[in-house]
């Protein structure tokens, strides 16, 4: 059966607070690796009340240190954002301290508002169209030193932390094949070019010194509960959170409310329905029933799960349904 991971955002609940939604953070992490969750992954935002991740290699340090054997990492972080030798040091850093767990998976995206992103940045000049030049000086680093080479990442050097390309569109996969890099495919809120990027990306992809053959991870929305009513349920503060950051009012997670998707307007309803059309809603017979289909569609090598559910022990139990389908899955399959 393909590996499931973990994609968590930090997500900031109503009535909340940033203290609390990293607790639960961890807390998910240490259940995610109970029930055999391949890796943790964090992403980075910025200027969004509704996460907490946005210092991500902090948070991952968070998560790496309370865990013991899942891999930890970034899914990702916006490397237009940072100069590349910050990143290698940062991600040096996490390696130093946890050998061999930690992952580091770079988008081109700003991860927030164009105001915001020059905020990061001071400037928008020329860094998105530099990003496949800012990704090659990143893996440089990660290799051991040369002699008198000038700068050098301290901690970094040497450590050859596995280095993922995110990506929305073709380009992205194009420049995973190319690199002949993993590529990691963000379906769980964009998956109009799925497909095509899955196609392309195996079609192009070039053995390299970092992976011999290619292999693509794919973002998936699971809400799982009981009944396949009480997961649509749970499924509308999601779709509630989707509407406000497509209106512009992005806030924290909100409750879920009965009905809510009913009492959308039909463009709002269609916009939902596109960017969340991989989204698999339901009881464990339904989770399961959905996890082979895309699965068989796809062939993704790796799923990447993410739950944005706002009762912490709710969310919890969906990343049990959804293991426990994977673990059904694969005794058929064998």
């Amino acid at each position: 059966m393909t590996l499931l991971s973990v994609l968590d955002l930090s997500p900031i609940l109503q009535g909340s607070d940033v203290g609390q939604s990293l607790r639960n953070t961890l807390d998910l992490a240490r259940h995610a690796e109970r029930l055999g969750y391949n890796r943790y992954w964090l992403a980075e935002h910025h200027n969004m009340r509704g996460v907490a991740s946005a210092a991500t290699s902090v948070v991952i340090a968070h998560v790496a240190a309370g865990t013991s054997t899942i891999r930890v990492g970034a899914g990702g972080v916006m490397l237009p954002n940072h100069a590349p030798l910050v990143i290698a040091e940062q991600f040096g850093t996490l390696a130093a301290l946890h050998p061999g767990r930690i992952d580091l998976g770079v988008g081109r995206a700003p991860g927030t508002d164009q105001l915001t992103a020059r905020a990061l940045r001071r400037t928008l000049t020329g860094e998105v169209d530099q990003f496949p030049q800012d990704v090659m000086e990143l893996l440089h680093y990660f290799e051991p030193a040369a002699p008198n080479q000038a700068i050098r990442a301290v901690p970094g050097e040497g450590t050859r932390v596995p280095v993922w390309i995110l990506g929305s569109s073709l380009f992205g996969a194009q420049l995973a094949a190319h690199l002949g890099l993993p590529f990691a495919f963000a379906s769980h809120f964009a998956p109009a070019q799925m497909m095509p990027a899955i196609a392309i990306y195996r079609q192009q992809f070039q053995p390299s010194e970092y992976r011999d053959a290619p292999h693509v991870m794919l973002g998936l929305n699971i809400v799982a509960a009981p009944t396949d009513e009480e997961a649509r349920f749970l499924f509308t503060s999601l779709q509630q959170a989707f509407v406000n950051l497509r209106t512009g009012q992005p806030g924290p997670l909100p409750p879920p409310v009965e009905g809510y998707g009913e009492r959308l307007d039909p463009m709002a309803q269609a916009g939902l329905s596109s960017a969340l059309s991989q989204a698999i809603i339901g009881s464990p017979d339904t989770v399961r029933a959905g996890l082979a289909e895309f699965v068989a569609r796809t062939g993704a090598d790796e799923l990447m799960v993410t739950s944005q559910i706002f009762d912490h022990t709710a969310r919890l139990r969906s990343f049990q349904i959804a293991a426990e389908a994977r673990d059904e899955l694969a005794k058929v399959a064998a």
